[in-house]
């Protein structure tokens, strides 16, 4: 099996998991090809690929997808369903494994998939055990593969929340962006935005990166019926760290459905602070989006009189 290749869409939960996954499968001696960074070209194969009413992030995904067919023996494309009651992940999570294999149905390219599903008492560590039965390994080194891949995974994690609490010490000009991880660090979508504030001279500070376990817990301060496990780590930060910041980015990618609904509710429930709603698509200019930012950072510094 030391030939084995398993391939990662750098899309959507690739940005939450790619550290756990990419040590796991490196541990069971398999060789991990990741897809290159969004580009037009993806963007534009995943569009042709998708239903119109898609959102812009799923569409991206199938690009990336489609950039890994007949580059390995297995893609990646795993079933997160939930972390328990009212722990539920977008349906998109829940139904990717059906519509990739689908959509590449004609295509022969096989493909790897686990299922974490709480409510049916399938963990992750289940999961990904039962992931590495399906590749031929045994339960020890599954296990141990696991083990190292569950630890680093905590180290880098850790090391990345002690570095975003250090921004919100920074002098500048601070705006707490919310968006999704595979929004916020993908070259197409969120980094341009997180770019041009740096070039504003702002301390962008990224609202997916928290304790996700006690902003879960205390988004519920704001709405006790967030349905959605990474709204409510979201919004459980901008609970915690709002008045330590100067505004609010509401960053989505069109049309995110729990988007729509969780970021009216922030505007309308979040009192105090300065807060942009800022949803891009694909035909999101870079001058389009770049004038905005600078007006809600003059609009900021107006607020405060340094103006």
């Amino acid at each position: 099996m030391s030939n084995l290749k398993i391939g990662l869409p750098r899309a959507m939960l690739y940005h939450r998991y790619s550290m756990l996954w990419t040590v796991f499968f490196q541990q069971l001696g398999a060789e991990v090809v990741t897809s290159r960074p969004t580009d037009k070209e993806i963007l534009d194969q995943g569009t042709a690929l998708c239903v119109d009413e898609a959102c812009l992030s799923e569409k991206i995904y199938l690009g990336h997808v489609k950039a890994l067919v007949g580059k390995c023996d297995y893609i990646l494309v795993p079933r997160v369903s939930n972390f328990g009651h009212k722990h539920m992940m977008c349906v998109r999570f829940e139904a990717m494994p059906d519509i990739v294999k689908n959509v590449f149905r004609d295509v022969p390219q096989k493909f790897l998939t686990y299922n974490l599903d709480v409510l049916q008492k399938q963990d992750e560590k289940s999961a990904f055990y039962g992931m590495g039965n399906q590749l031929g390994f045994d339960k020890k080194t599954i296990k141990k593969a696991y083990a190292t891949a569950k630890a680093v995974e905590q180290r880098t994690w850790k090391k990345l929340l002690t570095e975003q609490e250090a921004l919100y010490k920074s002098p500048n000009t601070k705006i707490l962006v919310a968006g999704h991880s595979y929004v916020i660090e993908d070259p197409f979508l969120g980094k341009p935005v997180m770019d041009v504030l740096r070039k504003l001279d702002v301390t962008p500070i990224r609202a997916d990166i928290t304790d996700r376990e006690a902003a879960s817990k205390r988004s519920t301060t704001l709405s006790p019926t967030i349905k959605w496990e990474m709204s409510r780590e979201i919004v459980g930060n901008l609970m915690a760290n709002k008045n330590k910041v100067d505004g609010i980015i509401l960053l989505s990618a069109f049309p995110c459905g729990p988007d729509s609904m969780i970021n009216e509710m922030i505007q309308r429930r979040m009192k105090g602070v300065p807060i942009l709603n800022l949803t891009l698509d694909a035909q999101s200019g870079t001058a389009g989006v770049e004038t905005r930012l600078e007006s809600f950072v003059d609009i900021i510094h107006f607020k405060e009189g340094t103006l």
